[in-house]
């Protein structure tokens, strides 16, 4: 899916393939933020105004982008993921063995969009970086950075938590429930103020 084109990205999501869904789309969400945190420290690095910023500028931006880059893996990383919970979907209700694949599925399925949350909390942090470090003229985009990310966490968890919700081994269930529902919490908040503190900027 990484090499299709915008449009075709798009009609294929709109289309009645089970794949890509609301977990790809999170992860190219939230590779699209942390680009914008890359741009933020492309736009600063090497301005004199900047300049004892930019050691710190030059660490973040490296690791912004190994974040964009491992998130557009996990647009593909996440259909195939689902794929096997696709089809189990479709196993005969009394298959002896359907109760076994479903739950090995729907842990598998949980897996990537789990990834996807993680991966997007460590871009919400380095957006308040960003925020911080970079050039006033692209302070704005650390803060639409923050703002989408965050959405992408959000949409990530909600694709955790259709899984959970039927797994079997509710010990796990609860774990990943926990996790994500910590990760919303204190991500979710810290996305907020990054936003905010952009936003207040552009008042005084």
């Amino acid at each position: 899916m990484r090499e299709m084109t915008i449009n075709d990205f798009s009609d294929a999501l709109a289309s009645s393939a089970p794949v890509p869904g609301g977990g790809g789309v999170s992860a190219l969400v939230s590779a699209l933020g942390a680009g914008l945190g890359v741009m933020v420290g492309s736009l600063t690095i090497g301005k004199k105004k900047y300049a004892a910023n930019e050691p710190e500028l030059r660490e973040i931006t490296a690791q912004a982008k190994r974040i964009q880059e491992r998130l557009l893996e996990l647009v593909d990383a996440d259909a195939e993921c689902f794929e096997p919970l696709s089809r189990a979907y479709a196993m005969p209700k009394d298959a002896p063995e359907r109760d076994a694949v479903m739950e090995s599925c729907l842990a598998l399925a949980a897996s990537a969009p789990m990834e996807i949350a993680e991966i997007s909390c460590r871009a919400i942090e380095l957006m308040e970086r960003f925020a911080l470090l970079g050039s006033a003229l692209a302070v704005s985009d650390a803060g639409c950075g923050a703002a989408i990310v965050k959405s992408a966490l959000q949409a990530a968890s909600l694709n955790v938590f259709i899984n959970t919700k039927t797994l079997q081994n509710r010990a796990l269930a609860e774990e990943m429930n926990a996790k994500c529902l910590g990760m919303l919490d204190k991500y979710g908040k810290m996305a907020d103020e990054i936003f905010e503190t952009v936003k207040a900027g552009f008042f005084k």
